[in-house]
């Protein structure tokens, strides 16, 4: 059995570049469900939980930079949108749980996952436009 390393990489303020432009293999995406009213993101932000914005996994090597466009697609549907990252999760991508993002539940719920019964997640795949 593999052992699981654990490191978090934080944007510096020069600047960090995010993973190269190609889809990355297929993962889980999840969703926060519900926030205490005035929660912030880990950049500092209002949380919106209808936003087209996202928290990538601690565990994601590189770590994306906060700001970062990613394309999201749903594998199953092929419906598609973009989010903004502006969090980091405190969950850890495993290959048996391999969780890549959390979505809001308004991006969830666009990208065709069910919030009501929850579904837990999606398969998706995910592409770095910026």
């Amino acid at each position: 059995m593999a052992a699981l390393a654990l490191s978090v990489c934080l944007p510096t303020a020069s600047g960090a570049t995010a993973a190269p432009r190609k889809a990355d293999a297929q993962c889980w995406a999840t969703h926060y469900g519900p926030q205490p009213p005035g929660a912030l993101t880990a950049d500092g932000e209002l949380f919106d939980n209808n936003a087209d914005t996202a928290a990538t996994s601690v565990s994601r090597q590189p770590q994306l930079p906060f700001g970062t466009r990613v394309q999201v697609t749903d594998v199953g549907n092929g419906r598609s949108l973009v989010v903004r990252i502006n969090d980091r999760g405190t969950f850890v991508q495993t290959p048996q749980e391999p969780k890549c993002l959390d979505l809001t539940d308004g991006a969830f719920g666009r990208l065709g996952g069910s919030l009501d019964p929850d579904a837990a997640h999606i398969v998706v795949t995910q592409q770095v436009l910026n």
